[in-house]
């Protein structure tokens, strides 16, 4: 390929268009001097008109005109890309043809080179036997000499005087071009030959030199050059060799405080490891005693099952027996468990300890990430803070923190009225009689057992094809939050971080870039991210126009036209582009109906494999699913580009 081809083709970023994000169609320029595709700008532009790159205001719609420059390097690149594939398997074959043609010119020059080379130190020949070769060339003469024409120079005191030197080939570049007279001094002032006319006429106050002492004077300020020049090596060389040494040091320090810091984060790990262990130990501990608890409660009411049907079984016997004395005689007595009502104990596992580590997980992890959510440098300094604000806290308040606020609400109950307490414990009195008719321990009604599992109350239809009851979907509600650290520079987080737009005049020099920031594509990420079981959430748009609601893994790329929500293989989205709605993976399109909502809702099934949308008002209508084998975490993702619209999360509950 060549070097044009490979110069053009590597501009395939820069002839996409940042709106539909491919190669320029009837591309327009604006007066910003932005470039777009003239149908996807006039797509965005609806009420006001305003650059989608830099956001600059036009209070008129400007007049667009055609690009020819840049519509003829698009059409170029075009044909250059379909061909680049046959070059490429031309090439080899052409590549070797023409390395073998490079050094043929090659050796043919070095050839050439050397004949030059030769035929001008042979071609200074003697001028006055025109065959010797020339020894000396007497530039008083003008004439060259071999070693024995060169005699007389030598041997007469009439010659002496003639500045001789090295044989010169070409003698008139020694001669004046406006005397004609050989130059025989140097003018440092002008720094040039001259001749001895010259010297009358423009030279006159000029201090002359010989060229042998110009000469001289001009080597030993190259050699004084070459000394400072060495000097200057050295130096350079010296600090090459001290900042390579403090290359190696950093290395060394930087290997040294990520070791310290592993270790850190190792304690901090394994600390939580051993807690979630005992939690899980305390946990199982309960679970094994209400489990064991109940299985004497089942024997029990097993035992009295058989007592009153063995009675039953008599009674029946005695309406059989044809006699009556035998009736009349009999004693029919009814078992004490007869005369006690029973019911299912309530199962709960809530006991002081396990609700202490259950909030103690809670808290932690808001602890956690409210530290998480603030710059690294800010770190520290709330930490502290923190500190100082718990060693001022009085040791009695009023309940703020989950488990003051069980603790109050079970204050609360106790002063519930006395009706309601005789009820209860009529209740609990029927069944500790119950338990001592056959003379076993006494049991308390309030049982610890494992909790009712959300998903266990009711099941979402797997089809997810149906319409569904909005507090259904409820149940798996989560609260989301914006993570600021992945929001292009562009978009403007407010209330808490739960609502996104994008800023008419952004201010990115304001904004740090990181790794995790995406850089082309006006996107975000959520903070939370979900590996397993269900989850659902639900966000409020404002003009749903030029806007997308997914999910994303967190190895997408951030950067170049294919981190676009859907345009890779790691997120999914339903996309609002104008009046059009589509569903994306992968880079694949489908083109759906568009229900135009005001509020969008979000099923993430982990265990199943789906992610289902819904359009949300007073039930949750869907209106598509993906089914996928989600290997997670995976992100909530959002993309919004108009400055007319702008994404909410809302908070969930049932």
């Amino acid at each position: 390929m060549e070097e044009a081809d490979f110069s053009l083709l590597s501009l395939e970023n820069d002839l996409a268009c940042c709106i539909c994000l491919s190669t320029f169609d009837c591309p327009v320029t604006i007066p910003c001097g932005h470039n777009f595709c003239q149908a996807c700008l006039l797509k965005t532009w609806t009420d006001t008109y305003d650059c989608p790159q830099c956001r600059t205001h036009y209070a008129d719609k400007p007049q667009l005109k055609k690009n020819t420059v840049l519509s003829t390097v698009v059409e170029a690149f075009k044909e250059r890309s379909k061909n680049s594939d046959v070059s490429k398997e031309d090439g080899s074959e052409a590549g070797v043809n023409e390395k073998a043609e490079v050094n043929k010119k090659a050796e043919v020059n070095k050839k050439a080179d050397e004949s030059n080379k030769a035929a001008a130190h042979d071609g200074v020949c003697c001028d006055t036997c025109m065959e010797a070769k020339a020894s000396k060339t007497c530039l008083t003469c003008m004439a060259s000499f071999c070693a024995e024409h060169l005699r007389p120079h030598l041997d007469n005191p009439v010659f002496r005087v003639h500045q001789l030197t090295e044989p010169v080939g070409d003698l008139t570049e020694r001669i004046c071009k406006q005397h004609n007279k050989p130059m025989e001094l140097y003018c440092p002032q002008h720094g040039r030959l001259v001749c001895v006319l010259c010297l009358n006429q423009m030279h006159k106050q000029c201090t002359l030199v010989s060229p042998d002492q110009q000469l001289i004077k001009k080597k030993s300020d190259m050699k004084q050059m070459l000394a400072l020049l060495d000097r200057k090596i050295g130096q350079n060389e010296s600090v090459i060799a001290k900042v390579t040494d403090r290359q190696h040091n950093l290395k060394d320090n930087a290997d040294f405080i990520k070791s310290n810091m592993a270790l850190e984060y190792q304690q901090i790990k394994d600390m939580l490891a051993n807690d979630e262990r005992e939690a899980f130990g305390l946990l199982d501990q309960e679970l094994l005693s209400a489990q064991k608890k109940l299985s004497n409660l089942m024997k029990l009411f097993k035992d009295n099952v058989k007592s009153l049907s063995k009675s039953k079984e008599a009674i029946k016997s005695l309406l059989q027996q044809p006699q009556t004395m035998v009736v009349l005689q009999a004693s029919v007595d009814l078992p004490k468990a007869a005369t006690i009502d029973v019911y299912a104990p309530q199962c709960n596992l809530d006991s002081q300890k396990l609700k202490a580590a259950q909030e103690f997980a809670v808290q932690l992890k808001e602890e956690m990430s409210q530290i998480f959510h603030q710059p690294l440098e800010n770190r520290t300094a709330l930490i502290k803070k923190r500190e100082e604000d718990t060693k001022d806290t009085p040791k009695r308040g009023p309940p703020n923190t989950p488990l003051q606020v069980r603790t109050h609400q079970k204050k609360k109950l106790t002063s519930m009225p006395k009706s309601g307490k005789d009820q209860l414990q009529k209740k609990f009195r029927s069944m500790e009689n119950l338990l001592e008719v056959d003379g076993k321990a006494k049991l308390s009604a309030h049982v610890s057992g494992p909790p009712l599992k959300t998903g266990e109350v009711t099941d979402l239809p797997t089809s997810m094809t149906s319409v569904e009851k909005r507090h259904n979907l409820l149940k798996y509600g989560r609260e989301l939050t914006f993570n600021s650290q992945t929001a292009h520079k562009r978009l403007i987080l407010t209330e808490g971080f739960t609502v996104v737009s994008v800023s008419n005049q952004p201010e990115p020099g304001k904004i740090r870039d990181n790794p995790q920031r995406f850089a082309m594509c006006s996107q975000v990420l959520a903070m939370q991210s979900f590996t397993t079981g269900r989850h659902y959430w639900e966000v409020r748009i404002v003009n749903s126009n030029f806007t997308a609601i997914g999910l994303a893994y967190n190895s997408i790329n951030r950067k170049g036209p294919s981190s676009r929500l859907g345009r890779n293989g790691q997120s999914w989205c339903v996309e609002w582009f104008d009046v059009k709605l589509s569903a994306w993976h992968d880079g694949n399109e489908v083109v759906l109906s568009n229900p135009n909502p005001k509020r969008v809702g979000v099923l993430l099934d982990l265990d199943a494999g789906s992610a289902t949308f819904y359009n949300v008002t007073d039930r949750a209508y869907p209106f598509y699913s993906f089914v996928f084998p989600f290997r997670g975490p995976l992100f909530p993702a959002f993309w919004i580009f108009s400055c007319e619209s702008s994404i909410s999360l809302c908070k969930v509950q049932n």
